[in-house]
């Protein structure tokens, strides 16, 4: 048959699948971490500031208690994050890689506790209902997106693994020769 319709296999113009697959997946990991986390931060905050009764231990003192949701979710993501989103990548172990998340995750902190602080301290809201959806909807997802753009960039960069060196005779033959 003349001018075959035979598919061209050019890597250079498609996107490689399991380029495409991995982000995917990463994305996915990192969403599924994420609502544990929501899950996590919600039933926290809420406990602290409403409790059963409406008026938990820390009602009056909303901004701590989501300060200490946070970091309690916070803990669970890291490890998470860590060990199955970013299970792929080589992560020497530095001092300075705990204090970037560290970092990234005070400045999400703000992210999340801004809508928050609005809706308490401007708009004067107090029920249950203006503080999940400022701070535990908004602010999340404010913060969520900072911290995947923040982990895939800073905290678990891509680095790669140093290489064996071959060190057996022939190896040191072939060395010799080049």
């Amino acid at each position: 048959m003349a001018g075959s319709s035979a598919p061209v296999h050019d890597p250079e113009i498609r996107m490689p699948k399991k380029g495409l697959f991995a982000k995917v997946r990463q994305a996915g990991a990192f969403l599924a971490i994420g609502g544990i986390a929501f899950v996590i931060d919600f039933l926290t905050y809420n406990g602290l500031v409403f409790w059963v009764t409406g008026h938990g231990p820390m009602f009056e003192h909303p901004i701590w208690a989501k300060i200490i949701a946070i970091v309690v979710a916070t803990l669970f993501t890291y490890v998470g994050n860590r060990y199955w989103t970013f299970n792929d990548r080589h992560l020497p172990h530095k001092l300075s890689r705990y204090v970037i998340f560290v970092v990234v995750n005070g400045f999400a902190v703000l992210l999340q506790l801004a809508p928050l602080w609005v809706s308490r301290y401007v708009l004067g809201l107090h029920d249950p209902i203006s503080d999940n959806i400022s701070g535990t909807f908004i602010g999340q997802i404010l913060a969520t997106a900072f911290r995947y753009v923040a982990y895939d960039r800073w905290v678990f960069p891509h680095t790669p693994k140093p290489e064996a060196v071959d060190e057996t005779p022939a190896a040191r033959q072939r060395e010799a020769a080049e």
